[in-house]
């Protein structure tokens, strides 16, 4: 089964809340949220240094996005908070080389399904996210995806 981390998962709500409510403190994120505050404070901290989120101090402060939520994608809050995305670890963008490369015959293959998937992530963005009616439409965005993948080749 291929499933996002509860981290990516949470940073994703956590975005689309900020999209939707503006700056806001860690703990009302947390009860707007029904998250755990103590996972909603170590992913906002993650964020904010990944720069999509400003953090502001003092009796006002929280946290808001740094930029439009039209310019965030999905691909870049899951980048943030675990790193290239790929469903293998043969991805275009690997720290390490696998030790089977030599020998295996589906690594473009997978190269171009890793590809797919962050496209279509990165064709998804926060604000979309956070209207209640973006996800009627989305199962075809992500077959579009797809099916450009097959036709490119």
């Amino acid at each position: 089964m291929i499933r996002l981390t509860k981290q990516a998962d949470y940073g994703i709500v956590l975005m689309t809340q900020l999209a939707s409510t503006g700056q806001c403190a860690a703990a009302e994120l947390a009860a707007q949220t029904h998250l755990p505050a103590p996972m909603v404070s170590k992913i906002l901290k993650l964020l904010a240094k990944a720069g999509l989120l400003v953090s502001h101090r003092g009796v006002h402060g929280g946290y808001e996005l740094a930029r439009s939520a039209a310019e965030i994608s999905v691909a870049h809050v899951i980048f943030a908070l675990e790193g290239p995305i790929a469903l293998t670890e043969c991805s275009e963008h690997s720290e390490h080389e696998c030790s089977y490369e030599a020998f295996c015959r589906v690594r473009d293959n997978w190269q171009r399904i890793n590809r797919a998937v962050r496209e279509a992530l990165e064709g998804i963005t926060i604000a979309e996210m956070a209207r209640p009616d973006f996800m009627a439409g989305a199962p075809g965005r992500v077959a579009e995806s797809l099916i450009s993948l097959r036709t490119s080749s």
